[in-house]
């Protein structure tokens, strides 16, 4: 092999490498969910997700760099429109007043990330689980990057405080919360 040839392959495979070890992602939201699930009545568990978010994050050799999400409060869908409309109210989201929840990544180890939530004008920080799916390349020639954020909050440190006593003891809405965000992204 000549020299320039040399030169020129070492010089593509090196910049081809940089290329996919730091790569920016655009949430694809038709293969990614974020959700959650709550006590009901002390006994029992409700499920739901928000339709409507967008977000980015930075991989580097499979560790995140950055991750930033938004969600629109007033796409909650618990598959009870009664339910989702007293969640949209004052009582809990206020989406008239608060129509944005976001979350900024402040830190990141292989198995955990720390950052800034936002619910109702609200800032927490929180940690949360990382379970890393991995990087591949799809049938169309795109670069995709898929992961699992899961974690607790209490929903009173966001100021979503409704609740009732029940008789035998216990409320009808648990405090905490488990999220579970499931993304794929893809390489912008």
């Amino acid at each position: 092999m000549n020299k320039s040839l040399f030169v020129t392959v070492l010089a593509g495979l090196m910049i081809g490498s940089s290329a996919l070890s730091a790569a920016v992602y655009k949430v694809d939201v038709s293969h990614s969910n974020v959700g959650f699930k709550v006590k009901h009545m002390m006994i029992s568990t409700v499920t739901g997700k928000f339709g409507n978010f967008s977000g980015t994050y930075e991989l580097d050799k499979g560790h995140f760099k950055s991750l930033s999400g938004h969600i629109k409060a007033a796409s909650i869908d618990t598959g009870i429109a009664k339910r989702d409309d007293h969640l949209r109210s004052a009582d809990f989201f206020d989406v008239a007043k608060f129509g944005d929840i976001s979350f900024v990544m402040t830190g990141a180890t292989k198995e955990k990330m720390t950052g800034n939530l936002t619910i109702r004008g609200v800032t927490k920080k929180v940690t949360l689980d990382i379970d890393m799916g991995g990087v591949v390349t799809d049938p169309w020639g795109n670069q995709r990057s898929g992961f699992v954020l899961t974690g607790q909050i209490n929903r009173k440190d966001f100021g979503l405080n409704w609740n009732k006593a029940i008789e035998a003891g216990g409320v009808v809405v648990g405090d905490e919360v488990k999220l579970i965000v499931e993304v794929e992204g893809i390489e912008e």
